[in-house]
């Protein structure tokens, strides 16, 4: 323990984004009662929706104020945080180090930073948008959203409401300011919020009233992605948008009172179909897979007279007129980092499980468009990793040999990593992941997943930067002018980059996990944080 004390002094901090452009982000909160609702509000307690952008920036005039990593209010934020990792004496007594430190940590973007010009030929900046697991939220995932916006990307990451953060504040509306509710609240941390959503502990194994909370979470869920789509188009077409605590959104712009959000008037390609990258993590993953299969065959369903058991039902379906059902196309790209099944596997969901991804659709591109990326915990799961690839399949509803023809997916893990690696917390506190979930590298292993995005966006026809030379392991080509335009190899099926492990889809078998020591040992001994788990220990998933 005494080793790890003089890091635990310092404040946790990001390494610098590797794109070339410097970048942006503007914290979001709006009323849903003003946004286009595609389908009935699976809570009406949810009155407002939250997301952080993050974007391709020009330097501001005034240095901004900085981005704080834990969200306000810090201590309510901090303190469930502790409650959802339910760490053990050893972690608990590090954890009590970081408090002061964690309050200072700041994510290194620009506030409210000018949107830089898209170099684009369209003139438009590609969009993302990226749904957190379980224990996050909307900063917790800052650092591939961020360092995606240094090469050219917008990406949003919504605060879902459903009880799968740590906590989460609803402010009060205007209409219920003028009703007599403040929004602050004197000597307290500068925000008194309407409600507060707390964590929802369930079960991570089968279950009937499992199986009833989840589909609950994956309906809010999708709903509030269905909010976040109708907010881009109000966005890109400079449309009002009550920013609260915010000057609204003007149309036309005023530059005395315009608000933030309008400089993204006519900047981000929103609106042709397929065009939206929709991406996530662990449970974030889940709801990606849910959404675009819900907007792809769901309001269609009936029209086709498709046979469904009584007991089956959609959990969301918008309209088949909606701009959301003509977004969602069989060319839609998909970024899946560890994906978690279970929620998709329900008996009520069981007609849109055995629906392929849309990519395998006639007109689709046979899995090219379709990213997943695995922690090697994850890979180690091997029920997760059954159904993972049966929710890549062509067929999922087969029960024979579904996977033989599948190598069109991109399917990949680095060596070394756990679950949180593709969260926030492996470069801000390594030493802690280390130690507990035995992660390598962490660092790295983001750069892996920032640079197979990038790499399928680009072969996808996205325009995006180049990735350097520096991040692609190669410093003695740096300067050579082909600075990374096509990382092939990082999507190449072979060992072409370290740590860095195809998985083949068509193999039911065990993963050729190539430290077979760690594959030799328990998961509980490998992974110990709860949120390792993605929410409960271990050692229940035996």
């Amino acid at each position: 323990m005494s080793g790890y004390l003089p890091q635990l002094s310092l404040v946790p901090g990001f390494p610098d984004y590797t794109g070339p452009y410097k970048v942006g982000t503007i914290d979001v909160e709006t009323p849903v009662a003003d946004l286009p609702s595609l389908t009935e509000s699976p809570d009406p307690n949810i009155t407002t929706l939250q997301f952080r952008i993050f974007y391709p920036c020009e330097s501001p005039s005034q240095p901004p104020k900085p981005v704080r990593w834990l969200p306000s209010p810090q201590r309510a934020v901090l303190g469930a945080f502790a409650r959802f990792l339910g760490v053990g004496s050893y972690s608990a007594t590090a954890f009590s180090y970081l408090p002061n430190a964690i309050y200072r940590t700041v994510i290194p973007a620009l506030r409210d930073a000018p949107l830089k010009s898209a170099p684009t030929r369209s003139g438009r900046w590609p969009v993302m948008v990226f749904s957190h697991g379980l224990g996050g939220n909307r900063n917790s995932y800052s650092h591939i959203p961020g360092s995606l916006a240094s090469h050219g990307l917008v990406v949003i990451a919504p605060e879902h409401r459903d009880g799968s953060a740590p906590i989460t504040h609803i402010q009060a509306s205007p209409a219920t300011d003028k009703a007599g509710n403040d929004l602050e609240k004197p000597g307290g941390d500068g925000i008194s919020p309407k409600r507060t959503v707390d964590y929802v502990v369930l079960p991570h194994r089968p279950g009937r009233d499992v199986e009833d909370g989840r589909n609950l979470q994956l309906r809010i869920r999708c709903w509030e992605l269905a909010l976040v789509y109708e907010t881009l188009l109000k966005m890109n077409r400079d449309e009002q948008i009550n920013h609260l605590g915010r000057p609204a959104s003007q149309s036309p712009p005023k530059p005395e009172n315009a608000g933030p959000l309008s400089v993204f008037k006519d900047a981000l390609d929103v609106d042709g179909p397929g065009s939206v990258i929709w991406g996530g993590h662990s449970f974030g993953s889940a709801t990606v897979v849910q959404f675009v299969k819900s907007a792809f065959y769901g309001p269609w369903a009936e029209t086709r007279n498709e046979h469904r058991d009584p007991a089956d039902h959609l959990l969301f379906t918008p309209p088949a007129t909606s701009g959301l059902a003509r977004q969602i196309t069989s060319s839609s790209p998909l970024v899946l980092l560890d994906p978690w099944a279970l929620p998709l596997t329900g008996s009520s969901s069981r007609w849109l499980w055995k629906k392929p991804l849309p990519t395998h659709a006639a007109t689709g591109p046979g899995g090219s468009n379709v990213l997943a990326i695995l922690s090697e915990t994850f890979v180690k799961w091997k029920e997760n990793l059954k159904h993972t690839k049966r929710m890549l399949a062509s067929d999922p509803s087969s029960t024979t040999s579904p996977l033989e023809k599948q190598q069109g997916v991109l399917v990949f893990y680095p060596v070394g990593s756990a679950h949180l690696s593709q969260s926030d917390f492996g470069v801000l506190f390594p030493w802690i992941t280390k130690k507990i979930c035995n992660a390598q590298e962490p660092e790295r292993t983001l750069r892996l997943n920032v640079r197979a995005t990038l790499q399928m966006l680009r072969e996808r026809g996205y325009e995006v930067a180049p990735t350097s030379r520096i991040d692609m392991e190669e410093p003695e080509l740096a300067g050579d002018g082909d600075e990374g335009e096509h990382d092939r190899k990082i999507l190449a099926p072979g060992a072409q980059v370290r740590g860095w492990v195809a998985i083949n889809l068509s193999d039911e078998g065990d993963e050729d996990l190539q430290d077979k020591n760690r594959h030799d040992r328990a998961p509980s001994e490998t992974v110990g944080f709860r949120s390792e788990t993605i929410g409960e220990p271990l050692e229940s998933k035996a």
